[in-house]
């Protein structure tokens, strides 16, 4: 846990400086360093249920649990 919580803050850190020396701008820094890495884990969600069903092809949506709630599965 301490490790994602590291790779997390230098995460941050390291979006925040980069946009805030792009632009100037504290706020806009502060944005897209709160935002950025909320998008790249939606994103990350996707991208493994991809690959899950690249080299699983036999697995389809319904049984590898992507489209069902709890009470479905």
């Amino acid at each position: 846990m301490i490790k994602t919580l590291t790779f997390t803050t230098m995460h941050i850190s390291i979006a925040f400086t980069v946009v805030y020396l792009m632009t100037g701008s504290v706020m806009v820094g502060g944005a897209v360093a709160l935002i950025e890495p909320l998008c790249n884990s939606v994103g990350y969600f996707f991208h493994e249920r991809v690959w899950e069903r690249i080299r699983n092809p036999a697995v389809g949506p319904a049984s590898a649990g992507l489209f069902q709630s709890q009470a479905e599965a």
